[in-house]
C-alpha cells in the first residue's frame, strides 16, 4: 500500500531495490551458516561442553508486574503450594500455563530466558527461585519469572554424549556473532573482487565493507610507524657515528 511506499522512499529504496536487498540477506545467512559448519572442530565441541548445562524439567510462572509477581511467589512458597495450578491461574506465558507452566530445556535452548535458565541450574530438585526481572531488547518492557525445578539430570563426562545439543550451541553462537559474520562476508567479498555502487546495496555492506576497510587502514597506519620508527633509529644511529668520528 501507500505506508509501504513511503516507508521504502524515506530509505531511498524502490520495490525492486528492497526484493533485492532481501535476497542479499539470504545469501548471507546462507554463507553464515555455511562458514559456521567449518567451526564444528572437536575443539569448539569441547568447549561448548565445558559450559552446557543438560536438558531440566521445570515449572515457570510469567507474570507482568513486579507487585503481582511477589504476591505469587509468597503463594507458591507457601506449605503445600499446588505450584502447576496456581501457574494455570495466573501465568501469561501461553505456550506453558495450561501444562501447569512445565518446560523442559538445556542451556543451549533459545525459547528461554538467559535470567530464567541461569536461575533454574543454581536450584536443586523441588527448589522455587526468587522473583526473576527479563528485560526485553525489542521494547525495554519488563517480565517477571518465578521457577521450580522439577528434575534435573546428571552431566556426563563424555562431550559425544551431548555432541547433537553441542553443535547447535555452536552453531547458534558463531551466527549470532557480529564479528564472525563480518568476517565471512568481508571474505566473500574480497575473494570475488565484489565492488558494491549501487547506493542501495552500500546500506547493506557497509558494515561489512568498513570492518574490512577499517582492518586495512589499522595495518597501514602500523606499517607506516614502523616505517617511521625505523627511520627514526636509523637517524639516531647516523647521528652517533658522526658524533664518533669527530
Amino acid at each position: 500500500g501507500s505506508a509501504f511506499q513511503k516507508v521504502l522512499a524515506q530509505n531511498g529504496l524502490t520495490e525492486d531495490a528492497y526484493k533485492d536487498q532481501i535476497r542479499t540477506n539470504k545469501l548471507v545467512e546462507y554463507a553464515v551458516k555455511e562458514a559456521a559448519k567449518k567451526e564444528l572442530t572437536d575443539e569448539n565441541y569441547q568447549a561448548a561442553f565445558a559450559n552446557y548445562t543438560p536438558e531440566v524439567t521445570a515449572q515457570i510462572i510469567k507474570l507482568d508486574s513486579e507487585d503481582k509477581a511477589k504476591e505469587i511467589l509468597e503463594q507458591a512458597k507457601a506449605e503445600g503450594a499446588d505450584f502447576g495450578q496456581i501457574a494455570k491461574d495466573n501465568s501469561t506465558d501461553a505456550a506453558t500455563k495450561e501444562k501447569g507452566g512445565e518446560v523442559k530445556f538445556d542451556s543451549g535452548s533459545t525459547d528461554v530466558p538467559d535470567a530464567v535458565k541461569k536461575a533454574t541450574f543454581a536450584l536443586e530438585e523441588n527448589g522455587i527461585s526468587d522473583v526473576i526481572t527479563v528485560r526485553s531488547s525489542q521494547n525495554y518492557s519488563s517480565s517477571f519469572y518465578i521457577v521450580k525445578l522439577v528434575k534435573k539430570s546428571e552431566k556426563s563426562s563424555n562431550w559425544k554424549d551431548y555432541k547433537k545439543q553441542l553443535k547447535e550451541v555452536i552453531l547458534t553462537q558463531k551466527q549470532n556473532d557480529a564479528s564472525f559474520i563480518r568476517s565471512v562476508v568481508a571474505k566473500e567479498l574480497k575473494d570475488a573482487n565484489i565492488k558494491v555502487k549501487d547506493a542501495a546495496f552500500q546500506n547493506v555492506f557497509a558494515q561489512y565493507i568498513e570492518s574490512e576497510t577499517s582492518d586495512s587502514s589499522a595495518s597501514a597506519s602500523s606499517s607506516a610507524a614502523s616505517s617511521s620508527e625505523t627511520s627514526e633509529s636509523s637517524s639516531a644511529a647516523e647521528s652517533s657515528s658522526s658524533s664518533a668520528a669527530e
